[in-house]
């Protein structure tokens, strides 16, 4: 989430909205050296300090990395989380993705998209009286079909302090995570060094934020206009769910308040 959406989410914090992210499962094995109890406290205390970074909080639920599966139970859960936050707006992967667990939260997020604003359906947890808007993260997956770039964000504005957050991950961004290796580790800049080791992943991350930018400049262009459009150098992109909330044009302006209006 912090990696898809983290930008937006400070834009959205800076102008003094509430936002949440939430981990479905606690990462604990999530790394190539390093397992269990030790490496979920690790992963939780690393995506904390991110959300402190860039001003807004976060959730770990008590789910075992790589064990998340769509059951009654879990569509209750996530379920009750969205009333509770009482959300307008939820991110989610898509329900295709290389991960098991992206996509069953995917699954689960969409089974949400209904069961939220259902009465009696998880009764002890209040119905949302008006159904969020539900968006999915970009991804490069092509079936059965590729993104769809229906909202384009810049990020421009807050890419240095992501990059400043991004330097908390260190088990993912700086040892490779669950596919990481020794070898991973000696190629980053060591903790000792911190200005080459922000230089390093400032590196990555600017690649990464133009491709989006540049792949999906006409969704840019259609919300920033061709001046400004054109002159995005870093974005953030999502997809309009089909279920849930289908916002019009005006209510996205409304609920995105740093795109330009027309």
């Amino acid at each position: 989430a912090e990696y898809k959406s983290g930008g937006t989410a400070a834009l959205w914090a800076a102008a003094g909205h509430k936002v949440k992210m939430v981990s479905v499962t606690n990462g604990d094995i999530g790394h190539w050296n390093m397992a269990g109890g030790p490496l979920a406290q690790r992963r939780a205390a690393e995506s904390s300090e991110v959300a402190r970074r860039l001003g807004f909080e976060y959730q770990v639920l008590d789910i075992h990395d790589g064990e998340l599966e769509p059951t009654l139970e879990n569509r209750r859960l996530i379920t009750r989380l969205i009333r509770q936050w009482n959300a307008d707006i939820v991110i989610a992967h898509r329900p295709w993705d290389y991960h098991p667990d992206h996509r069953y939260v995917g699954v689960l997020v969409q089974d949400a998209a209904y069961m939220v604003a259902v009465p009696f359906f998880c009764p002890d947890t209040p119905p949302l009286q008006k159904n969020p808007v539900f968006l999915y993260s970009s991804d490069r997956f092509q079936k059965p079909y590729p993104f769809k770039a229906d909202i384009a964000v810049a990020v421009d504005s807050v890419f240095e302090k992501k990059v400043d957050a991004l330097m908390a991950l260190e088990s993912q961004t700086f040892e490779g995570g669950a596919l990481g290796s020794a070898e991973t580790m000696a190629a980053a800049p060591p903790a000792s060094q911190p200005e080459l080791r922000r230089a390093w992943l400032k590196e990555r991350w600017e690649r990464r934020q133009a491709a989006e930018a540049r792949d999906y400049r006409p969704a840019l262009l259609r919300w920033y206009g061709d001046t400004a459009g054109n002159a995005v150098k870093y974005a953030e992109v999502f997809e309009i769910c089909e279920y849930g909330r289908q916002p019009s044009t005006d209510e996205i302006r409304q609920l995105f308040p740093f795109l330009p209006q027309p």
